[in-house]
């Protein structure tokens, strides 16, 4: 069956869109990030609630919160709103391992070299020298729900801004850092911080934009029934 011209458009986006760990310094126009905002709006959500709220840092403002960021991380302590997974085991475990490794031999540390590893992971507080990032924000009453229709909106944004020539990482080891990111931001304790999206162009050049990750095949996720 041939697929429709609109669904290869979308698979094109899809195949183009990738996780972003390097970005030139250069600042998206506002107008571009308008305009990839008002796109990622229109997903579904329960009942229409919309629950979605971002606070985009721009400029000074995303240095500001790189740097409490790093501060932050270096001494430890997450403090997540919505708990992290409990674990990650059989496929779920290989697929995030085979994400991992392939990301360290991109930028060259090897096995058993905690000291890269670990200069590597610190790259998510300095949001991958992005320009802009976004954080996102749901309601704590609506609870799962909430956070599951801005899992759409975070989706519809990549797409969005890799549309627009923008490249994109959601985060969420950002939100590892909830309590910093409701003070510093002045984000109220009723809404439940739920990730970052650093975003900019991208430095494509960069080792860390090296390599893509695979998706599983139909068979091993989708179950027919009738």
């Amino acid at each position: 069956m041939d697929v429709t011209p609109d669904l290869q458009s979308l698979n094109t986006l899809f195949d183009a869109r990738h996780s972003c760990r390097a970005f030139r310094p250069e600042p998206v126009p506002r107008a571009v990030i308008e305009d990839i905002l008002r796109t990622a709006q229109k997903v579904p959500s329960w009942c229409n609630a919309q629950p979605w709220k971002v606070t985009v840092c721009s400029g000074a403002e995303a240095d500001r919160v790189r740097a409490a960021l790093l501060k932050a991380a270096e001494g430890g302590g997450h403090s997540p709103d919505l708990p992290f997974p409990d674990g990650y085991s059989a496929e779920y475990q290989q697929r995030r391992r085979d994400c991992g490794w392939a990301l360290y031999e991109a930028v060259g540390v090897q096995k058993g070299d905690r000291a890269g590893s670990a200069r590597q992971m610190m790259e998510n507080y300095r949001l991958f020298g992005a320009p802009h990032c976004a954080i996102l924000s749901s309601p704590a009453e609506l609870g799962s729900y909430g956070a599951m229709d801005c899992g759409g909106f975070v989706a519809a944004f990549t797409l969005a801004a890799r549309a627009a020539g923008v490249a994109s990482i959601p985060q969420a080891a950002v939100a590892s850092f909830a309590p910093l990111l409701h003070e510093l931001l002045e984000i109220p304790d009723d809404r439940i911080i739920l990730c970052a999206i650093s975003f900019g162009y991208g430095d494509e050049d960069h080792p860390a934009n090296s390599f893509r990750t695979s998706r599983a095949a139909l068979e091993d996720f989708a179950d027919w029934r009738g």
